[in-house]
């Protein structure tokens, strides 16, 4: 159970602050936090995505690039130009990589504030700090696992965000109903996204890139979009009006 447990909370913890901080305040700016609470969220993000660490600054200009060039041939990743998504994800990377190490020119247009913590982000990415986080899973498991089939777990631990972005990059442009027709493959995966805390609205969100809660029908619950309303009652972040008023 410990194992199980442990899994569900890297799981969860992960995907929390992939879509709080990284997708709707790196990428979107949805809402305002001080210098303190931001500098503080990127070590939460750091311990929660332990060995799979995305940087705030690469992520949120990617997934600027996504919603510019969304289904094209310039889209970072996208199931209409990879034959499986071992290659999407690949080239994913490979773009992810690039933009954090200045490799490729990128219009300003996808930097603008977007976060950045140089000297945090070459520390929480490195060789050792993924080293040491995979360390740590596998002491874990040889403490706590109580059955064989548990070890199937740990892979998981090790590569839990591009998990994440597999699941909402692949399969949200491929199965799930839409809302909204448009011109790309967006989907929306669940009614009730209890998988990816509201992340798995992806076509209403390419609908509303800027609109904080991704759902939009009464049964289409958004998690993180809750919890983002009640850091916000108590003052630790503030939503922009457009997104919340956005309909």
């Amino acid at each position: 159970m410990a194992i199980v447990i442990f899994v569900l909370v890297l799981w969860y913890g992960g995907l929390f602050f992939q879509s709080f901080f990284l997708h709707r305040y790196a990428a979107h700016q949805v809402f305002t936090m001080s210098k303190t609470t931001e500098r503080i969220t990127f070590v939460l993000t750091w311990i929660f995505q332990g060995s799979s660490y995305l940087s705030a600054y690469g992520y949120g200009v990617m997934h600027r690039m996504h919603h510019a060039y969304t289904d094209t041939e310039k889209d970072p990743h996208s199931p209409a130009y990879d034959d499986n998504l071992f290659s999407m994800m690949w080239r994913t990377k490979t773009v992810y990589q690039d933009i954090n190490k200045e490799r490729i020119a990128v219009d300003k247009r996808f930097t603008k504030n977007v976060p950045q913590w140089k000297s945090f982000d070459a520390f929480a990415s490195s060789r050792f700090s993924r080293l040491l986080w995979i360390t740590l899973y596998i002491l874990f498991f040889v403490y706590f696992t109580t059955a064989a089939w548990q070890w199937a777990l740990l892979p998981i631990t090790f590569l839990m965000a591009p998990i994440h972005g597999v699941i909402i990059n692949w399969f949200g442009h491929i199965y799930g109903y839409v809302n909204f027709k448009m011109k790309n493959t967006s989907k929306n995966l669940f009614r009730f996204d209890f998988l990816m805390m509201g992340e798995g609205y992806h076509n209403n969100h390419h609908k509303y890139a800027s609109r904080a809660n991704f759902g939009v029908k009464w049964y289409e619950v958004d998690v993180t979009y809750v919890i983002i309303k009640i850091l916000n009652a108590f003052g630790i972040i503030r939503l922009k009006p457009v997104a919340v008023a956005q309909k």
